[in-house]
């Protein structure tokens, strides 16, 4: 126990930067770059992966017969299996060849998109989605951890500024490629889930080509699977219960008892199992260093804001605005152009200054305002009122997003690199799944509120009217038409009302990290 300890104080991080004095990066401006183009290819179909349904979503699940939790959970099920995998992915970077890894999590997409296209059933494109998430898991760890291993710290801004702009780019793309997809005859959305296929094959060439890192090989390493068994059962028994509280069963009832307390037991072994493991996938010394908690934390806050209420707003646009999905996608550009501008120029500026905290502080204030004033939206808002809304939300998610992911990699040495990257990154997906689930689940709940306050009060029957699917608003009549147009605008406009004060807490997290010098060295040397 004694010697357990030890090991442990030796590596727990401290709130100085990992390694400091002036040093030369591993790789010259061309060579990062040439790796940092599969890397990119990566990401990119990740993020692609996501944004591309969105707005197919509501043809998707009507085509499949689902309803409301069904929407949700094809986007749960994915972000679910990228948090519950995110932290595996990340030690086994810590234990193996990252190149091998992150080659393997591109397969693992691949394969897992060709079977979400095949679907024939809500149940199987959930299942599907849930296998497509533990690639995306790893090619979202991965990226960050390799590009720790290339770039010293000082200089990883601009470089986090890529991929802040790739994550723009798919955001946007996603939602117009897939709107025309989906209004293309002779494709349909199908197509959207082989869309990233090809994307996702030059990725791994351009990888096998240019990415050369060393390996380190420690053959009595023992993975702890315990561990990742143990905290991605606990998630996902809280993101069921969350799901299915106030629709299946009341909120105060057995139900909740047994799948709260089973969550909370289950995330009890979890520490206990990792405070004894030799490998733990999430190490808990690492939560001693203020930075690096508190980062955590904001992570998962700011998870909830982003996911949980952005992948609403396609449903807004169709379904309060009566939108095309091509036409959904158009209108969330000025979010996404926010968001590549925001990550863009913070990195650039991170990079040339060596000062990150203004920028969290900044983010976190936009986006709790951005969400907030959604929360005000109505069906017949105004556009650029919508416009402003989105692009404060966007420019504050580009500050905050990868900057987080940079101030844990400055705390920590090389040997915890992958770890502490994938915390951070398990946190955002974490707080993304339980949003997308929690915020759906109330989000069905208003608008069933809605339609049925709004028919009562234009005196239409309600037999069915209402429904447990997603509409089609072009078989409705008019009246009632409205009626489902009005509901979905309150109703998505309640759910970013909800997420703001989420957003808050993250602003406050940041407030209270302690800004560290960035290092001038990359974690591999």
């Amino acid at each position: 126990m004694t010697e357990a300890t030890t090991a442990e104080a030796a590596r727990a991080p401290t709130d100085k930067p990992a390694s400091t004095g002036p040093a030369a990066p591993l790789m010259s401006h061309r060579q990062v770059m040439k790796v940092l183009s599969g890397l990119l290819l990566g990401m990119f179909v990740a993020i692609l992966s996501s944004t591309v349904v969105s707005t197919a979503l509501p043809r998707i699940v009507a085509d499949l017969g689902g309803g409301q939790s069904a929407y949700t959970w094809v986007v749960t099920a994915s972000l679910l299996s990228m948090t519950a995998s995110t932290p595996l992915w990340g030690k086994l970077a810590d234990l193996a060849s990252k190149k091998v890894l992150v080659q393997s999590a591109i397969v693992v997409f691949v394969l897992a998109s060709a079977g979400a296209g095949l679907a024939q059933s809500p149940g199987a494109l959930i299942a599907f989605r849930a296998v497509q998430g533990i690639g995306v898991g790893g090619l979202v760890a991965l990226a960050q951890v390799i590009l720790a291993s290339l770039v010293p710290p000082r200089e990883r801004g601009r470089y986090s500024g890529y991929f802040g702009a790739t994550f723009a780019v798919a955001t946007v793309g996603g939602p117009l490629l897939g709107g025309v997809i989906t209004d293309t005859p002779g494709l349909g959305w199908r197509w959207c889930f082989y869309v990233g296929v090809p994307f996702a094959v030059i990725a791994l060439a351009v990888l096998q080509r240019t990415l050369r890192l060393p390996v380190v090989r420690r053959p009595d390493v023992r993975v702890d699977w315990l561990g990742a068994l143990l905290v991605a059962a606990s998630v996902c028994l809280l993101l069921v219960w969350v799901t299915l509280a106030g629709d299946s069963y009341a909120w105060a009832s057995w139900q909740t008892a047994v799948m709260v307390g089973g969550s909370v037991l289950l995330g009890v072994l979890f520490v206990r199992v990792e405070a004894r493991a030799a490998e733990p996938v999430m190490p808990l010394w690492l939560f001693r260093n203020r930075t690096i908690a508190l980062s955590a934390f904001a992570s998962l806050f700011v998870g909830v804001a982003m996911f949980g209420s952005t992948v609403f707003l396609s449903q807004y646009f169709q379904l309060a605005r009566g939108e095309s999905p091509t036409m959904a996608g158009v209108m969330t550009i000025p979010m996404i152009a926010g968001l590549f501008v925001s990550s863009t120029v913070s990195g650039l500026v991170i990079t040339r200054t060596g000062r990150w905290k203004a920028w969290l502080v900044a983010g976190g204030t936009l986006v709790t305002a951005g969400l907030g004033l959604l929360g005000t939206m109505r069906y017949d808002t105004a556009y650029w009122q919508l416009a402003v809304y989105m692009g404060l939300l966007g420019t504050g998610i580009g500050m905050m997003m990868q900057n987080l992911v940079l101030a844990t990699q400055n705390q920590v040495s090389p040997e915890q690199l992958g770890a502490a990257s994938s915390s951070v990154t398990f946190f955002r997906s974490l707080g993304g799944a339980v949003g997308v689930s929690a915020l759906g689940a109330a989000l069905s709940g208003r608008v069933s509120h809605y339609v049925e306050e709004g028919m009562a009060a234009a005196g239409i029957p309600q037999s069915g009217a209402a429904g447990g699917g997603i509409p089609d608003l072009g078989s409705l009549p008019a009246p009632v038409r409205q009626v489902i147009e009005s509901a979905y605008g309150h109703g998505i406009a309640d759910v970013h009302l909800y997420a703001a004060p989420i957003a808050l807490v993250a602003l406050l997290l940041v407030l209270a990290v302690r800004e560290v010098p960035l290092a001038r060295r990359a974690a591999g040397e």
